[in-house]
């Protein structure tokens, strides 16, 4: 377990170094949106760009994996929507639960970790993820979210009318159009221009860091807000929130979610790939060891940002979001040595 360990132990640094910056306020709460500006718009395309043009096509067009990746979130998400709802917990609450307990940190955390543990051979399966989880997870989740109150036809409406915010979401979102364009340069064995080559390669080089970063910071500020630490109009501003204190959620609320995150979610994987290939369907055991270990990465923190927009109970997001990210410390290298 030491070299797993060895390796997964700056990752996880980055992410303490990002806490411990905003705890402190020696990184501005305000600042935080621009980190996550630059990461989701420039610096984590670059990097899924590179991967998917210097990945084989047929490893970014994988079935199985799609196949497999897709069941267990979609799993994952009418499990988490139907045992946790409860006089507390409505649709909206329950959707934005499901998304957390189905949506890993892959984007910001598991592409450079995993790439570190098992090489460049995995980013092309963890890519499909990302694009499922984008595309699908997400959509689905938020348009669930809009089902309360449901008992006549505004119920309905208001889900159709979140699908297609998600959709246009997908559309302005620049993750997908960047592993679009490495799926088309793979395909036609194409390469950048040497200057762009460059600069992209520039950009993909920060992200891993700056990601891992910024996953701290909003773990950080999450936690200043739910514990009632500097609650003003600032602090509320850069939360991207008119209200500045989210309720502390009751852990009955959260720890069963953190547990689905992180164990039923890769056991989930894990057995349907294991079906998958006792059906003959042509998985590989290295392609189904990556998006297990991507199913036990901790949740994404972009989920949190969306709960807030929606209205839903965001103290209680973040925390699974803060419980799973320093849970996975210790259970993900017991994951990877369980596997490799």
């Amino acid at each position: 377990m030491l070299p797993v360990f060895l390796v997964t132990f700056p990752f996880f640094a980055l992410i303490a170094a990002g806490y411990g910056a905003a705890r402190a306020r020696i990184l501005p709460l305000d600042a935080i949106p621009g980190l996550n500006t630059f990461v989701l718009y420039f610096a984590l395309p670059c990097m899924l760009l590179r991967f998917g043009a210097g990945t084989p096509i047929g490893q970014l067009l994988d079935g199985s994996v799609a196949l497999v990746w897709g069941v267990s979130a979609l799993a994952v998400v009418a499990g988490v929507v139907v045992f946790t709802r409860n006089p507390r917990i409505g649709w909206n609450d329950g959707a934005f639960g499901a998304l957390v307990a189905a949506f890993p940190n892959t984007g910001f955390m598991g592409v450079p970790l995993l790439v570190a543990l098992l090489g460049a051979q995995a980013a092309g399966p963890m890519i499909i993820t990302i694009a499922f989880d984008l595309v699908v997870t997400s959509s689905l989740c938020i348009a669930l979210s809009r089902l309360d109150g449901a008992g006549g036809g505004a119920g309905h409406r208001g889900a159709r009318q979140a699908a297609r915010q998600a959709l246009r979401g997908v559309l302005v979102n620049p993750m997908p159009w960047s592993i679009l364009l490495g799926v088309l340069l793979s395909a036609a064995r194409w390469r950048l221009p040497g200057p762009v080559e460059r600069t992209v390669a520039m950009l993909a080089d920060a992200a891993s860091p700056v990601a891992l970063f910024t996953i701290g910071a909003v773990l950080a500020r999450s936690a200043l807000l739910a514990r009632g630490h500097g609650a003003s109009a600032a602090v509320a501003a850069a939360m991207g929130t008119k209200s500045a204190l989210p309720r502390k959620a009751p852990l009955a609320d959260v720890l069963p979610v953190v547990g689905v995150k992180l164990l039923v979610h890769p056991l989930l994987v894990w057995a349907l790939g294991q079906g998958a290939i006792a059906l003959g369907l042509p998985l590989s055991s290295s392609a189904l060891v990556v998006i297990v270990l991507v199913a036990a990465l901790p949740s994404a923190s972009n989920v949190s940002m969306l709960a807030e927009r929606f209205g839903a109970d965001n103290g209680r997001i973040a925390r699974i979001i803060l419980w799973t990210t320093v849970a996975t410390f210790f259970s993900f290298p017991l994951a990877v040595g369980v596997l490799r």
